[in-house]
């Protein structure tokens, strides 16, 4: 009973911060059930299981927010599909790659990964939005009536998608972690625009991965019912946070969260090699 209250938990909490943010969940997700498997499920759980587990988790999450962002009209579907033209097929590489990383290994680049992207979510504070123009036009009308101009170019948006959807598949991630800075940053989307659009492509590309890791058997969906009912409700709940405020002191919870993981990581990836 202890064991599906805290992965109920789990999922909750990084759904939360997930959604929030546009990560997705899956990069609290994966490193909390390799660095917890024994005492949430009485047993250890692979990293491959994990990633596999946490892909299939994050379209339930990312399922929940797109539609609670859609309720505000904040989902930019034109880029989303355009992102997901490449960020789709990446997504199932990356998962077929999964199962190459193990142990140690898995670890200690997943660990350095999370440090990363902690140090993005630090930096992208400090760092202002490019002026360029690009081809592509875009306008969004917030809830106080201001208008925000932003912009998409084709070649640059399908690579971004492709290394996005790479990283995705192989980490269980989502890869909001990734796409929400470049599209505020390199493509002025005004933050939450970017957030919910970076949802509705994680909730489309976690459908993939997700059915190349089940191909494979790297999915254990005991986990995901267990993990599922927490990761539906945070969703919407971080939805509703990030429309209601700007979230300064969670998002500092979550980047000293993940550096706090990745060290752990780290640690024990160094020691198991």
């Amino acid at each position: 009973m202890w064991e599906i209250i805290g992965l109920a938990a789990l999922g909750l909490i990084a759904a939360v911060f997930g959604s929030m943010v546009g990560l997705g969940g899956g990069i609290i997700i994966v490193p909390m059930l390799i660095l917890l498997g024994p005492e949430l499920t009485g047993g250890a759980i692979d990293p491959a299981t994990a990633v596999g587990t946490s892909l299939a988790v994050l379209i339930v999450t990312a399922l929940s927010s797109t539609l609670s962002y859609m309720k505000r009209k904040r989902v930019d579907f034109r880029i989303g599909w355009l992102l997901f033209m490449t960020s789709g097929p990446a997504a199932m590489a990356g998962s077929a790659l999964t199962s190459k990383f193990q142990g140690g290994i898995f670890s200690l680049v997943f660990g350095g990964f999370m440090l990363l992207m902690a140090g993005l979510l630090v930096a992208r504070d400090y760092m202002r939005p490019s002026a360029r123009r690009w081809p592509i036009s875009r306008t969004f009308v917030d809830a106080q009536g201001v208008e925000h101009e932003y912009g998409f170019s084709m070649l640059p948006g399908l690579l971004i998608g492709f290394a996005v959807g790479l990283v995705s598949g192989l980490f269980g991630i989502g890869g909001g972690s990734l796409f929400v800075p470049v599209m505020v940053l390199l493509f002025r989307f005004p933050p939450h625009v970017a957030t919910a659009t970076s949802m509705f492509v994680i909730f489309l590309s976690s459908i993939l991965g997700t059915g190349v890791h089940a191909a494979m058997g790297e999915t254990d969906w005991l986990l995901v019912l267990a993990l599922a009912p927490g990761a539906w409700i945070g969703g919407t709940v971080g939805a509703a946070i990030a429309g209601r405020m700007s979230g300064k002191a969670l998002l500092w919870l979550l980047r000293v969260t993940l550096i706090l993981l990745a060290a752990r990581l780290v640690v024990e990836g160094l020691a198991d090699i």
